[in-house]
C-alpha cells in the first residue's frame, strides 16, 4: 500500500472513472465485480481486494464472497458468512469502515490460517452503500505488511465502494428490467397465439392457453417459442 500522493490520487480518479464506465456498460455483473476488485487493488496497491455481497435470496440472509483478484484456491473458493459473523458481518451491521492493524490478533477475523498462508497482515473493510444508505455488501483490502490506513485513504476506498455499489445496483436493475420486458413480450405473444388457436380450432381462451402450455412441455420449448411458431404459421396461411 502506498501513501496518498498527487500521483496516486490521480490513479484513484482514473480507477473511479473505470468503475463509472462499468455502470453504463452492458457487462455482466460478474465481470463488473471482477473489474471493481482489480481496479481497487491496482490503485491502492493492496495485496488482496475482495468483494462480498449480501445474498437476499437466502433465509436467513448470508454474505457471500463474490469477487477477488487473488488466485490462491484457498481464497477464491465459495465462502459465505452469517450477517453478524466475522469482520464482514461487523461492517455490514455497523455500516461503517473497520480498520485492523493485524488480522491475526483480531478476534472478529475468522480465517487466520488462510491469512498466515497468504501473508495478510493489515486490512480495512468498508460497506458498499447506495444513496439510501442501504448496505449491499463489503469491500475488503488487505496489505502484506503492517499498515496504518489514513483517513484520506479510507475515504477514497469508501468512494470506490460507493461507486461499486452504484454499478452493482444499476446492473441488477438492468437485468430485472430486461426480465420484466421479456415477460411482457412473452405474454403478448401468448395472447396473440391464443387468439389464433381460438379462431382456428374453435377453442375458448383457457383451452387455447392449456394447449400452448402442453405443447411447450411436450416439446421442451418455452411458451414463447411455441407462441412464435403458431404466429409464424399463421403468416404463411
Amino acid at each position: 500500500m502506498e501513501k496518498i500522493t498527487p500521483e496516486t490520487h490521480d490513479k484513484y480518479i482514473k480507477g473511479l472513472m473505470d468503475i463509472s464506465r462499468a455502470i453504463t456498460s452492458d457487462l455482466y455483473l460478474e465481470d463488473i465485480l471482477k473489474l471493481i476488485v482489480m481496479v481497487t487493488a491496482k490503485v491502492t496497491g493492496v495485496e488482496i481486494c475482495s468483494l462480498w455481497l449480501i445474498d437476499e435470496t437466502e433465509t436467513p440472509k448470508k454474505i457471500r464472497l463474490k469477487a477477488t483478484q487473488a488466485i490462491d484456491p484457498d481464497y477464491v473458493k465459495d465462502r459465505s458468512l452469517n450477517m453478524d459473523e466475522g469482520v464482514v458481518g461487523f461492517v455490514v451491521t455497523h455500516k461503517h469502515p473497520l480498520i485492523i492493524k493485524d488480522v491475526l490478533k483480531e478476534p472478529r477475523f475468522k480465517e487466520k490460517e488462510m491469512a498466515k498462508k497468504l501473508g495478510l497482515v493489515s486490512m480495512v473493510g468498508v460497506p458498499l452503500q447506495v444513496q439510501d444508505e442501504k448496505v449491499i455488501g463489503v469491500l475488503n483490502c488487505f496489505t502484506a505488511k503492517p499498515y496504518d490506513f489514513s483517513e484520506t485513504e479510507v475515504n477514497l476506498i469508501k468512494t470506490v465502494a460507493n461507486q461499486a455499489a452504484a454499478a452493482i445496483i444499476n446492473t441488477e436493475l438492468m437485468v430485472k428490467t430486461k426480465v420484466i420486458q421479456e415477460e411482457l413480450e412473452t405474454r403478448k405473444l401468448v395472447e396473440r397465439a391464443k387468439e389464433v388457436l381460438m379462431r382456428r380450432r374453435k377453442m375458448d381462451g383457457n383451452s387455447a392457453f392449456r394447449w400452448i402450455q402442453k405443447r411447450s412441455m411436450d416439446s421442451r420449448k418455452s411458451m414463447r417459442n411455441v407462441a412464435e411458431a403458431i404466429l409464424l404459421s399463421e403468416e404463411f396461411e
